[in-house]
C-alpha cells in the first residue's frame, strides 16, 4: 500500500512505513513535547525527500517564528517558500473552517498552484471557542477534517493536551476518533529523569508499532530511539520497574527470535 513517509527516523518503522495518503493524523501532548516540531518536520521532509510540497496553517504563531524554529534544526523555511514549495499561512480557526467550505478558498487556490500534498495544522484545540455546545463542535471539527482529505491533502493536526504527566483526561475525544491516526506525546519521569515517549495509539486501516518509543528533540529534529526496556506503567505517569525475572525472560526471548 501507498504510504506517505514522515522521514522522522524511528517514526515510519512504528507506522510500517508511513502514514496513508489523503489521511488525518492527530498528534497530542503537553508543552515542549515536540509537537509543532514533528510537524514542521514532516512538511520539511516531504518537500525535500519525497518532493511533495505543503502548507503550514497557524492559529498560534507568526510566520516568523516558524522560520525562527525551522532555522534552528537547519530547515530554511523561506528559501523553499521563495521555492514555490512552501506556503505558512497565518489565520484563525473561524476564517480557516469558512474558507476550507467556500469555493476558491486561500488553501484550496495555494494547495492547487503549489500542488501541496502534506499540511500542517497548529493547533486544532483553538476550534473549541467556536463552539460551546459539543454536538455543534463535533459536527465543525468532522466538516473540517473532511474538508482537508477532500482538496487531496495528508493532514497532521497538533492538539495541545494539559496533562503534563500521567493518562490524559479530554473532555471531548471526538477529534481523536475522528482521526484516522492518534500519535500521543509524553513526558515521563523514570529515576529521577524526565524523559519523553511517543505511543502510536491507533492507525485505522493498518497494523502498527504498540510499544512506547523513546524519542529525543535533537539538532536534527525529531528522531525516535529505543522501546522503553523493564519498565511498566509509562503513560500512566507512575512508571515503575518489571520483576526482574520477567524483564530476563522477556530480553532472552526476544534474542531467540
Amino acid at each position: 500500500m501507498e504510504r506517505v513517509k514522515t522521514g522522522i527516523k524511528g517514526l515510519d518503522q512504528m507506522l510500517q512505513g508511513g502514514l496513508l495518503p489523503e489521511t488525518a493524523t492527530l498528534v497530542e501532548g503537553a508543552p515542549g513535547t515536540g509537537k509543532t516540531t514533528l510537524g514542521m518536520q514532516f512538511i520539511y521532509n516531504g518537500i525535500v525527500q519525497y518532493d511533495e510540497p505543503g502548507l503550514i496553517v497557524t492559529f498560534e504563531e507568526f510566520p516568523l517564528q516558524y522560520y525562527r524554529d525551522a532555522a534552528s534544526f537547519g530547515w530554511d523555511f523561506r528559501e523553499l517558500e521563495r521555492q514555490g514549495k512552501l506556503r505558512v499561512i497565518m489565520s484563525s480557526p473561524e476564517v480557516t473552517h469558512h474558507d476550507l467550505t467556500s469555493v476558491g478558498g486561500i488553501i484550496e487556490t495555494a494547495a492547487k498552484e503549489m500542488g501541496a500534498r502534506r499540511i500542517l495544522v497548529d493547533s486544532i484545540s483553538h476550534f473549541r471557542r467556536l463552539e460551546q455546545d459539543p454536538i455543534a463542535l463535533r459536527e465543525l471539527q468532522y466538516s473540517f477534517i473532511n474538508a482537508l482529505k477532500r482538496e487531496g491533502l495528508t493532514s497532521l493536526l497538533t492538539r495541545e493536551s494539559q496533562t503534563l504527566f500521567g493518562e490524559n483526561r479530554q473532555a471531548d475525544d471526538f477529534v481523536a476518533f475522528t482521526a484516522d491516526t492518534y500519535l500521543l506525546l509524553r513526558y515521563v519521569e523514570i529515576e529521577s529523569i524526565v524523559q519523553k515517549a511517543l505511543l502510536v495509539l491507533k492507525f485505522r486501516g493498518s497494523d502498527h508499532a504498540k510499544d512506547i518509543r523513546q524519542f529525543e528533540i535533537t539538532g536534527q529534529g525529531i528522531v525516535v530511539r529505543s522501546r522503553f526496556e523493564g519498565q511498566e506503567g509509562i503513560m500512566s505517569g507512575s512508571p515503575h520497574r518489571m520483576a526482574d525475572a520477567f524483564v530476563k525472560a522477556f530480553v532472552e526471548n526476544r534474542g531467540a527470535k
